[in-house]
């Protein structure tokens, strides 16, 4: 078989293809017949593309170095979200994680790095995930379907901003029919849809190998994870926030102890800046804590760094797998490294100790088993360590009061470099006094700012402190080259030795005249460097100081900022060359004629300079300068010089030349050649000038991201952030004080901790209005004033709403139930939001719950102080003394202050008669005169319609659920029924709400009396017709009957008839109704065997139905022919 030649394949032939392909596409044969399908056609296409774009909002997430996306794995318990995570870590970092909690921080591409969390299965995890997570891995159990947790964390993700999601089915493998599988797969995607949007990606995840899903399924998803693009959110592109991946408490052990682990903490929390510049001083709130004070906040460097600044990785198109495997996880054991409450442990085999030496030891962990050796600590050898600020000086410095300061790392990395480059020379020295001398000239090359240090540049400052007087016995000390006024990097420094007197240290540029100074050391010593201190005094004049660290970073008043410093300086060297000697003396010009300038924005102009705009001479001599003006210029060019240069700055043309005399006729037909450019583009080709919303506002806001870039360009990180704050993808490190305790002792890192920057606003409470719809979903009804857990902004907290609607813009009427199908509006007490931030309502946290949990969702509209709900109210009185069309009420006021507010007001009786109330009365007390339009009867009930405002009420109780150990069991204000069924307790009984009986005794309606004088003078139609009752019996009620006998027989006869024709009725009667009984048993026997027959009929077609589909089904399975059928 094997020497058998293989036969060739055959080739393809063409089937009437080819000459398509040589003639081209025909567009005759797709042209559309219609005319009106081509315009349905192309408006079709136009709505399509109009569907997919966005109102345009601002990235406020660097391009340069964005933070982390964060990829929220949600989804029931049970469902595999632990091993979907695990899964995704070994995808991209190569680890296997035992133990994943907490944030975890991977790197998949050049300019993008990962965060996954997992969403545990309760409702505060889901409202925090919710209102941070880019991505959602949503995971649905293929072979059970969507839960209630899947559809209650949509919800919540509609309210708060809806990130993008990505629907993941597991537990495929426990369906084992295809065609089942498929039809699973059909429906749970067509429900997904719905949900979501038409089109939103599905993966499908069948088994478990080893522990992980399988790799090529888990390769697909991350590819789709790492290529996605993620559009900004309104809340999020407004607020700043840390989603905090380590967190430590820094309170002193002594006081734990003391106060018995009941005092407020010290906490930091280490995270990655998200959403908008994070600032200093602001107020902040934790989710599941409260509000909290921030003390510092500090950037660090980035533990999980970008690879993408290496330039060799710049040339690269696709990232190499080894700059993949980093990952940070403190809160997972990553590494033998183990995150647990306030401290990080670190797992080293031998439990730390020297005896293990076959064990086979890691770079990491003989550094800790390193620390063993100290014999003193950090402090002690910084104490006894001398520094040299030469490495061919003999003596070292000395210090008598040292006040350091904490610098950033830029500036430590400055100082090492110099002091490396200063004690390049001492190689005879041990390596212990290598390292001591290190870490001293970190401090000390950071305070001696008069020496020149081998900078080619000035330094950059980092904050800036009141410079304090000279002292031969101390170092003088600054923290930037701004504050020592005209010390340049010149400038020599006194400094004492030990045991000698001091001496000055020249520069480095100086050391080359060094030993021609020494020959001269017997001369005065004015004499002494002469040159040199010439030229440090003639350079003193183009120093320029840092405005932004003076103002920003420093405790000086604004009259110390404005005084020069090195005024001070230059008068303290004065006088100190006048005690040596009188000579070279540079004189200055007096400063007393000199106007004060200060830093303001508008410049000061003189009224001389203003009315020169009046001269209409010199008006005209520019008018040509501009396109309204004329193309010749006037004879007279005595202003062309100054008119140009206002006409080009005005205009925003840079002068090509540096002296600023370019030719104004060049300039002009340079501007008008681009404006004839610009309209011939737009004559020719007018569609493409023209810029849709759409593109007009992109571009607009990548014009502003250009000028915001420009703006920051020149200005040091430090500078930058005093101004702006901490920039988004910055890893800080944030202090909290008074931090509840109860957060450190149930810290939970399953949990996820979020740090919310708060809005200047949103720290004041009010009453918030908002618009609110009861969803369709959640089974009660809201009641008015039951309390309610409201989940808006980062705050989550428990009020009691009132329901209102517009009353035809009259009123806001209060309503005792939310309506059904409709939104109301609610008004709360808590803290103050913008307006259309979306929020949504619980009744209860507890996950106990088997219903729908989110009972409302709406929109926050305005924040109104002076928000005014009325209600309905009844006020009933009765009349004690009546009149004509007056009568006197009582019991409806208490007082005649009462009465005084409504007078004028309309009132009406149950029976319909509507008056007016007037006047109150001086007794009793409440009652009032009232006209009517009839004669009211004291047995009226008279009311009053009236409006009666109602304040909500001021109770707000933050949602504290991390500072629980079972944190599902938060629980705020109960309802009285609740505390009753919760304790047992019985309904007290009200023996007047009791039902009784009514009795009304009946009525006596007086008769109609018309006076004698008014029937006489109505019509005879008109009068009334009133018969006297009868008194006397009349003719017939006295006379006497008697009859004859023909007449009483046939009276008997009569009788007798009547008697038969009863008696006859009465059998036939009878007769009927035993027939109608027999008739219905008859009907009821053939009713049962029609439906007999009718059960049998539908068992038979149900019996062949199933042995149908029996058939139908043994034949896909392929199995028909092997099994028998049974009977």
């Amino acid at each position: 078989m094997e020497d058998r030649p293989h036969k060739p394949h055959r080739e393809k032939k063409d089937r009437g293809k080819g000459k398509e392909k040589q003639k081209g596409f025909n567009e005759k044969a797709f042209a559309p017949k219609s005319g009106r399908r081509a315009d349905r056609q192309g408006r079709r296409n136009v709505e399509r593309d109009q569907t997919r774009l966005h109102v345009p909002l601002v990235n406020r997430t660097p391009d340069d170095e964005p933070p982390p996306v964060i990829v929220a794995i949600v989804g029931p318990p049970g469902v595999g979200k632990t091993t979907l995570l695990k899964s995704l870590v070994r995808r991209y970092s190569k680890q296997t994680l035992n133990d994943a909690k907490g944030p975890i921080t991977v790197v998949s591409g050049k300019k993008r790095r990962l965060t996954f969390i997992e969403c545990n299965n309760d409702l505060n995890s889901m409202i925090d995930i919710g209102k941070i997570a880019d991505l959602v891995l949503l995971m649905i159990d293929g072979s059970f379907g969507f839960e209630m947790e899947t559809f209650e964390f949509l919800n919540i993700l509609q309210a708060h901003g809806f990130p993008k999601v990505i629907g993941v089915l597991t537990h495929l493998d426990l369906i084992k029919k295809a065609a089942t599988l498929r039809a699973t797969k059909k429906a749970l995607k067509k429900r997904f849809w719905t949900e979501i949007y038409a089109g939103a990606k599905l993966f499908y995840l069948s088994g478990v190998l080893n522990g992980r899903y399988p790799d090529s399924e888990i390769l697909n998803l991350s590819r789709f994870i790492s290529v996605m693009k993620f559009r900004p959110l309104v809340f999020r592109n407004a607020h700043t926030y840390v989603l905090a991946d380590r967190i430590e408490d820094l309170t002193p052990r002594e006081q734990i102890r003391t106060s018995g682990g009941k005092c407020d903490r010290t906490v930091t929390m280490y995270g990655y800046v998200r959403g908008t510049h994070l600032r200093t001083g602001a107020r902040v709130h934790v989710p599941g804590v409260g509000d909290l004070a921030v003390k510092s906040v500090e950037a660090l460097g980035d533990p999980c760094p970008l690879p993408g600044t290496d330039p060799e990785q710049e040339k690269k198109r696709k990232l190499s797998e080894k700059k993949k495997l980093v990952l940070h996880a403190p809160m997972s054991d990553v590494g033998g490294v183990t995150y647990d409450k306030d401290a990080v442990w670190i797992n080293v085999p031998g439990s730390f100790t020297r005896g293990n030496d076959g064990v086979v030891q890691g770079e990491g962990e003989q550094m800790v088993m390193d620390l063993q050796d100290a014999e003193a600590t950090l402090e002690d050898v910084v104490a006894r360590s001398k520094i040299r600020l030469l490495g061919s000086s003999s003596k070292t410095l000395t210090v008598e009061e040292l006040d350091m300061k904490d610098e950033d790392d830029d500036d430590d990395d400055d100082d090492r470099e110099e002091s490396d480059n200063e004690g390049s020379d001492e190689e005879d020295l041990n390596s212990d006094e290598d390292e001591d001398q290190d870490q001293d000239n970190k401090a000390s090359s950071s305070q001696l700012r008069g020496t020149n240090t081998g900078r080619t540049s000035l330094r950059q400052p980092t904050r800036s402190i009141p410079s304090s007087s000279k002292q031969h016995a101390e170092v003088e000390y600054e923290e930037s080259d701004s504050d020592l006024g005209n010390y340049d990097g010149d400038a020599q420094v006194r400094v004492r030795f030990d045991d000698e007197e001091d001496e000055d240290i020249p520069s480095a540029d100086e050391e080359d005249e060094a030993a021609e100074d020494d020959q001269d050391e017997e001369a005065p010593r004015w004499k002494q460097n002469l040159a040199a201190r010439a030229q440090n005094t003639g350079s003193r004049k183009g120093h320029r100081r840092d405005w932004i660290k003076m103002i920003y970073a420093s405790d000086l008043s604004p009259e110390e900022i404005l005084r020069d410093p090195q005024d001070d300086v230059e008068e303290a060297r004065e006088a100190q060359d006048e005690m040596v000697d009188d000579f070279f003396q540079i004189k200055k010009k007096a400063g007393a004629g000199e106007e004060e300038i200060l830093d303001r924005s508008k410049e000061s102009l003189s009224e001389k300079e203003l009315k020169r705009w009046e001269d209409e001479e010199m008006l005209d001599s520019i008018r040509h300068l501009f396109i309204t003006g004329d193309d010749n210029p006037p004879e007279d060019e005595e202003f062309h010089g100054n008119g140009g240069d206002e006409d080009d700055n005005e205009e925003g043309v840079d002068d090509q030349d540096d002296s600023g005399k370019a030719d104004p006729a060049t300039v002009l037909s340079a501007k008008k050649e681009a404006l004839k450019r610009k309209f011939d583009a737009q004559y020719d080709d007018p569609e493409s000038a023209k810029l849709d919303f759409y593109e007009e506002k992109k571009d607009e806001m990548a014009r502003q991201l250009v000028l915001n870039r420009a703006e920051f360009e020149g200005i040091d990180s430090e500078a930058r952030t005093l101004i702006e704050g901490f920039r988004p993808g910055q890893y800080v490190r944030i202090e909290l004080v008074d931090v509840p305790c109860e957060l450190i002792e149930n810290f939970d890192p399953t949990y996820p901790l979020i740090v919310g920057g708060l809005l200047s606003s949103e720290e004041r409470f009010g009453f918030v209005q908002a618009r609110i719809k009861r969803h369709r979903w959640f089974t009660r009804t809201l009641k008015n004033n039951d309390p309610l857990i409201i989940s808006v902004g980062w705050r989550r907290f428990q009020t009691v709403p009132i329901y209102s609607l517009d009353d035809h813009s009259i009123r806001m009427r209060m309503l005792k139930y939310t309506p059904e199908h409709m939104h109301c509006y609610a008004t709360f007490y808590g803290p103050v939001s913008l307006p259309n931030t979306g929020f949504c309502a619980f009744n209860s946290l507890d996950g106990s719950n088997p219903g729908f949990r989110i009972s409302a969702t709406g929109v926050v509209l305005n924040i109104d102080r002076s928000v005014k709900i009325v209600k309905k109210i009844k006020l009933t009185g009765v009349p004690y003394k009546i009149f004509k069309n007056t009568a006197f009420v009582k019991d409806m006021f208490n007082s005649a202050l009462e009465v005084a507010k409504f007078e004028g007001a309309n009132i009406r009786t149950v029976s319909g008669i509507r008056g007016q109330i007037k006047k109150a009365l001086p007794k009793p007390d409440g009652a009032f005169r009232a006209t009517f339009e009839d004669k009211v009867l004291k047995s009226d009930i008279i009311f009053l319609r009236a409006w009666y405002s109602v304040q909500p009420r001021k109770y707000y109780n933050p949602v504290t659920s991390l500072l629980l150990g079972e944190k599902e069991k938060w629980t705020g204000m109960r309802l009285t029924g609740q505390v009753r069924r919760d304790e047992g307790l019985k309904t007290p009984l009200n023996a007047d709400s009791k039902y009784k009986p009514i009795e009304r005794p009946a009525r006596r309606f007086n008769p109609l009396v018309v006076p004698k004088k008014l029937q006489a003078a109505l019509p005879y139609a008109s009068k009334p017709k009133v018969m006297l009752p009868q008194r006397g019996q009349t003719y017939l009620q006295k006379r006497a009957v008697v009859m004859e006998p023909e007449e009483r027989k046939a009276v008997a006869l009569l009788q007798q008839i009547r008697a038969l024709r009863k008696d006859q009725v009465a059998r036939r009667k009878e007769k009927k109704v035993e027939k109608k009984e027999e008739k219905r048993k008859k009907l009821a026997k053939d009713e049962a065997r029609k439906s007999e027959k009718e059960k049998e009929k539908r068992k038979e077609y149900m019996r062949v139905a199933g042995q149908k589909s029996k058939r139908a089904a043994d034949l896909e399975e392929g199995g028909g022919r092997s099994k028998r059928r049974k009977i």
